[in-house]
């Protein structure tokens, strides 16, 4: 393998396990502002339909940041598959698969 391929693989190594947690950051992130949003209005006793504008805009920008992990995690199947295919890496076992099948699986409440 080339240098140049050598460092370009190591960079895209590091980046999209970070992007997959930045990601994942900015959802719980944004799950806990709509938390809080609906407990405020609990809390203060203002109708319910107080901030519902608010609260669809960020329920929007939730699904959003889903697809877009989504999206990402199929980058990084396909990506895996071209290290393997070009740079002849060995890539680790908890790589998602190439063309995964992500939106299939259960999404599970991150907000408590």
């Amino acid at each position: 393998m080339s240098y140049q391929v050598r460092i370009a693989s190591d960079q895209i190594k590091k980046e999209v396990p970070d992007t997959e947690a930045s990601i994942d950051q900015a959802l719980v992130s944004l799950s806990n502002l709509m938390a809080t949003l609906v407990q405020a209005r609990m809390d203060t006793g203002v109708p319910t339909a107080t901030g519902q504008v608010a609260v669809r805009r960020l329920a929007k920008a939730q699904m959003a940041l889903v697809e877009a992990s989504t999206d990402v995690l199929r980058a990084h199947g396909d990506l895996k598959k071209v290290g393997q295919e070009f740079a002849g890496m060995d890539v680790h076992e908890n790589c998602p698969p190439a063309q995964a099948s992500v939106g299939k699986r259960r999404m599970h409440s991150v907000a408590a």
